[in-house]
This record gives C-alpha cells, sequence and structure tokens, in this order.
C-alpha cells in the first residue's frame, strides 16, 4: 500500500523532531557536564570559586535593588562593586592579580533596572535565582511563539517544536539561563513589541520598547529605526512615539527621585567598562587578522561605516508597513549589526536577539535557493555555523570513549561545540543581506 501524502510530508518534520531532540540532550550534557564544571574548576583553582556562580548576572541586580532601596546606596560606588565580587568569587577582585577576571563586575544597568526589579529583594538570592530561571526560560519559549505570530507563520507542530527546542538549548540561551541574564527577557519584550506592531497596538509597543532600554546597546538601532518609521506617518504611527517616550520619561523620573546624580556615574561606569571588557566582535576579527596596530584604526572605519549603513536603512525603510517583508529585513539587519558592532565579544547572550533573523531566513530560504549557486552555498554555509554546536556536543559526546581523558579534557577539544559563537552573527548578517538584494524592490509580505 502507497504511503498517504500526509504521511509522506510529516515524515522530513518528524525526523528533524527526532534529531533536535538528540541535539538539545547533546549541548544541554555538554553545557551542564562538560562546560560548566570546566569553568567551575578553573574559577576554583584561581581562589574564585566560594560566591554564587549560578545566577551571577542577577546577583548584581539583587543585591544592589536591596541595597538602593534599602539603604539608598549609590549601585555604582566602589563599595556596591566590592560587595558584588565577595557575593560572585567569595573575596574582592584584584586588577594585579593574575588569573581574577578582566571584568570588574561593576553595576552596568541604568539604575530604573534596580526599581523594575525592586521585588525580588524582597527574597534571598537561593530563591529568587530559581525564580528567575524559570522565568527567563518561560519567556524565550515565549518569544519564539511571539516572533512567529508576529511573522504570521505557522510551521506545524513539529517544526514548532524543533524551534523551541534548539532555541532553549543554544549556547547564547543556556548561558544566559545559567547566569540569569537580563539579555533574555530584553529579548523577549523585544518580540513583545514587535508584534504589537504588527497587530497596531503602537502604544503597548512604545512602552515595551522603552523598557528595553535596560540594556540600551542590545535595542538602540532597532529603536532608532521604529522612531523613524513612527515618524514618517505621524498621524497614523504617533502613539508608538507616546508609549516610548512617556515609559522612558517615567523611568528616568523615577530612577532620579531615588538617585539624583546616577545618569553621571552610569556613564562613567559604561565609559569603563569597555575599556576592561572584551571588544565587539568585529574588532576582535579585525585584531587576530591586522594586528593591534592596524585592527584600531580599521574598527573605527568599518563600525563608523556599519552605523552609518543602519541609520540610511533606516531611513530608506522608514515606510514600510509591519506586514512587509521590507520592514522585517530591516529590523533583521539592524539586530545583526548590533551583536557584531555593539555588543561586547563575550555577550553571547544577547545574540537571542537575531533570533528573528534566523526564522526569517529559515522561512523564506527558498528565494534564497533559488537565487543562484553563490546564495545557495551561502544558505548551507550558514545552516552548518547555526547547527554546528548541537552536531559536534552530539559527535563530542560519542567520541568520548574512544580518546584520552587528556586529549578530550584538553581547552582545543571541550571548546569545539562553541568554537562557532563569534561567526554565527556575521553569518546571519551575511545571509540577511543577501536576502535583501535578492529581494530589492520586491515589496511581498513577511
Amino acid at each position: 500500500m502507497a504511503a498517504s501524502p500526509n504521511a509522506t510530508r510529516s515524515f522530513p518534520s518528524a525526523l528533524a523532531l527526532a534529531l533536535a531532540l538528540i541535539g538539545s540532550a547533546s549541548f544541554l550534557y555538554y553545557h551542564q557536564r562538560l562546560f560548566i564544571p570546566r569553568v567551575a574548576a578553573v574559577s576554583a583553582t584561581e581562589g574564585l570559586g566560594n560566591g554564587y556562580s549560578f545566577g551571577n548576572d542577577f546577583y548584581q541586580v539583587w543585591l544592589s535593588s536591596q541595597e538602593l532601596l534599602r539603604h539608598r546606596r549609590d549601585p555604582y560606588s566602589p563599595e556596591m562593586t566590592q560587595a558584588i565580587q565577595i557575593g560572585l568569587y567569595g573575596r574582592p577582585l584584584d586588577p594585579a592579580r593574575a588569573g581574577d577576571p578582566v571584568d570588574r563586575r561593576v553595576f552596568p544597568y541604568p539604575a530604573y533596572a534596580d526599581l523594575l526589579f525592586w521585588p525580588a529583594a524582597l527574597l534571598s538570592f537561593p530563591v529568587v535565582r530559581i525564580v528567575v530561571f524559570c522565568i527567563l526560560a518561560l519567556a524565550t519559549l515565549a518569544s519564539i511563539s511571539m516572533w512567529l505570530l508576529a511573522f504570521d507563520w505557522h510551521p506545524g507542530r513539529n517544526w514548532t517544536a524543533v524551534i523551541l527546542l534548539l532555541t532553549l538549548t543554544s549556547y547564547p540561551a543556556l548561558e544566559g539561563l545559567f547566569a540569569g541574564q537580563l539579555g533574555l527577557f530584553v529579548a523577549f519584550l523585544l518580540a513583545c513589541a514587535t508584534l504589537a506592531l504588527r497587530r497596531r497596538k503602537f502604544l503597548l509597543a512604545g512602552v515595551l520598547m522603552a523598557i528595553t532600554t535596560i540594556k540600551p546597546q542590545v535595542t538602540a538601532l532597532a529603536i532608532l529605526y521604529l522612531l523613524l518609521w513612527a515618524w514618517n506617518d505621524w498621524r497614523a504611527r504617533k502613539l508608538f512615539t507616546v508609549g516610548f517616550s512617556s515609559t522612558f520619561a517615567v523611568l528616568l523620573a523615577g530612577s532620579l527621585v531615588v538617585l539624583p546624580h546616577w545618569i553621571q556615574s552610569w556613564i562613567h561606569t559604561v565609559l569603563e567598562y569597555r575599556r576592561y571588557t572584551r571588544p565587539p566582535l568585529v574588532t576582535e576579527v579585525l585584531t587576530s587578522s591586522l594586528g593591534a596596530t592596524l585592527s584600531g584604526p580599521a574598527t573605527l572605519l568599518l563600525t563608523t561605516a556599519s552605523v552609518v549603513a543602519a541609520i540610511l536603512l533606516a531611513w530608506r525603510s522608514r515606510d514600510a508597513p509591519p506586514s512587509s517583508l521590507k520592514f522585517w529585513l530591516t529590523l533583521s539587519l539592524l539586530l545583526s549589526i548590533t551583536t557584531i558592532v555593539i555588543l561586547p565579544g563575550q555577550a553571547v547572550y544577547d545574540h537571542l536577539i537575531i533570533i528573528p533573523a534566523i526564522l526569517l531566513l529559515v522561512r523564506h530560504r527558498y528565494r534564497l535557493l533559488q537565487a543562484g549557486p553563490a546564495s545557495t552555498m551561502l544558505f548551507w554555509l550558514g545552516a552548518l555555523v547555526l547547527l554546528w554546536p548541537w552536531i559536534a556536543a552530539f559527535g563530542l559526546i560519542m567520541l568520548r570513549p574512544f580518546v584520552s581523558p587528556t586529549v578530550f579534557g584538553s581547552t582545543a577539544t571541550l571548546s569545539l561545540p562553541i568554537r562557532n559563537a563569534a561567526s554565527l552573527p556575521f553569518a546571519v548578517l551575511a545571509l540577511v543581506a543577501w536576502m535583501w538584494r535578492v529581494n530589492a524592490g520586491t515589496p511581498g509580505s513577511v
């Protein structure tokens, strides 16, 4: 008896789901049983293993919220920085001591982040970090649903499960969940805001985008575009600007009442932060290829060119309706540029903002595959870069019985599944830019 058409069509999705389950389990095992213990062991040898590791990023918010609301203690003060370091490492960091992290763990957020998350200060941190983990995991899953709804894309149950599994067990998501990183919350707010735009709830979208400024570097280019977009059709879209500006003003005013001089302290902290943390990915790539002498001018030139190109792109697409492919390609390009030229190199957890770009590429893959051999090759190279962590984690686990503990435990071997962390944003940017070229002049819907 011949197989039914439905069974034939469902087989690829069922196979993909099975492979996704294997890959997800493999990378989850790798991250929790191999990678994190290795990081903890290294910290312990440096005398830094006596503090909070799980939930370490949210610890800064929890402690500073507690101290700010109870004692009006400046979250940017040296005393607060030392208290954060003791909580995270068991002792203050010493810049002169070899092996101590270059990240000083200075509170990096605008002061209103403390006000938004003040309820967390009422609980003990061991409880808070579990609650935050659960909330961020649910928010990450929900953000996928938001993007699919915004794209009006219904890939089916099996394919949706594949997307959810791979997202939740991706390296950026697992790193963010383990650290309690607010970048995952910002990615969720971004998804909610863009879905609100698609449904013409402009006031709500503006309110949500204003809250994303707890990490302003993550959504700065997206906000610039959406403000230009709203200005272009003021009569219909003005509520976005009203929602954004009024909410942002409330956040600023509320934090200034509690801490009058926080803006100066925060700006100083941000400038210092960029001096000792890893530079953006574009700088790291240029430094490795051009050397320290030439990389500085090249980085400045390329960063300036990228920002100018982003502004021109935003201006050119300011009339695009939120149901159009042009609107989503523009937003995806701006978020991809953000990951490369604005975000610090270690901020892999913030790379979740390129999820809409990846989903857009998967949905419209046939446009790329039909655009010629170069486009097809670029697409499959991008797919390999995307799927590498799960493939490599599975291969690493399978090979473990056949290699010596010394070889398996080496940094070169253990880092194989995450070797592509820096290259993925470049691959996504290249593919989205190529799709923009392929669809130039095509007004089609998303």
